[in-house]
């Protein structure tokens, strides 16, 4: 694996053995490789053209549903929030967003555009970009619903639009047309709801607040929900509210989220996991799926 041979300007805006856990939301995991923090779509793409072909790139938003071991990440992260960050009205019903901006940005934003529904946005913790690659959804809303086209970039540094039609989109699941490229920004439509109010969004803040352990160290829901069931409802029957390993349990408030309580390790989360997951499919007959991505390397 290469090193890149950058431009000048460039090379101040690369970390080396930057500590995963400052920028994920269960603030855990080991050193990237390198950490790379474009200033607009220009650095990016001279960034990627700069990259050998073997190195992996990991895109990265708010870190949040990423757990990354305690070894690190090999390659380069490339974290899209600061460059990434335009959102503007394109026409009566569609927003072009690109893929650095908070999704509940977004909710906020449509809510004053007066289009909707937008306000599911607002439940999501991370970026567009990182909604795109998992359909990341909220109180019944889902992401690509409301995808026309999307902006991405390859590993040349080149950009290419493609039509929401060109991806197999399932539930929580995104499947490209073409390997190795990033999210950069999508067209999304909207329907017009001029009586759309901020305190509908702030109705379904509060009733998220009330049932998942917000302001903890968590990824976010750990499993996807099986078909017609509830991952959390799984883990409470099986009475894993609490369970502990290392730094790391189950929330006792709402069963699919795992909290670091400040000393947790990756491998802690990681071996909950697989505990909780264990423990499911012993009891239930249902093998949980995680909805959190896990990369990186287990620390030696």
């Amino acid at each position: 694996m290469g090193t890149p041979v950058l431009a000048a300007d460039l090379v101040p805006l690369v970390k080396t053995d930057e500590p995963m856990s400052r920028h994920t939301s269960w603030h855990v995991g080991g050193p990237a490789q390198m950490y790379f923090t474009p200033r607009d779509r220009r650095d990016l793409a001279r960034f990627l053209a700069a990259l050998p072909a073997g190195v992996p790139v990991l895109w990265l938003g708010l870190g949040s549903n990423l757990l990354v071991r305690d070894g690190g990440v090999r390659g380069a992260v490339i974290a899209t929030n600061s460059a990434l960050g335009g959102l503007e009205r394109r026409s009566a019903e569609s927003v072009y967003c690109e893929a650095g901006v908070a999704c509940a940005r977004i909710a906020k934003q449509c809510v004053k555009w007066g289009l909707g529904p937008a306000e599911f946005f607002a439940g999501i913790p991370g970026t567009l970009g990182g909604a795109l690659a998992m359909n990341a959804g909220a109180f019944g809303g889902e992401t690509w619903n409301h995808v026309v086209s999307v902006e991405v970039i390859d590993r040349s540094g080149r950009e290419h639009t493609r039509a929401a039609g060109e991806y197999q989109v399932g539930y929580r699941s995104v499947r490209p047309p073409a390997p190795d490229e990033g999210f950069v920004a999508a067209l999304l439509r909207f329907s017009r709801r001029p009586s759309m109010q901020s305190h509908e969004i702030r109705a379904l803040l509060e009733k998220r607040k009330a049932t998942q352990p917000i302001g903890e160290w968590s990824g976010g829901s750990t499993f996807t929900n099986p078909p017609g069931d509830h991952a959390a409802r799984l883990i409470e029957a099986a009475g894993l509210k609490g369970h502990r390993i290392g730094g790391a349990s189950v929330s006792t408030k709402h069963a699919n989220f795992i909290i670091n309580h400040g000393d947790a390790t990756a491998a802690d989360i990681e071996a909950l996991i697989l505990h909780v997951q264990a423990v499911v499919e012993a009891q239930a007959g249902v093998r949980l799926t995680p909805e959190v991505r896990i990369v990186g390397e287990a620390k030696p």
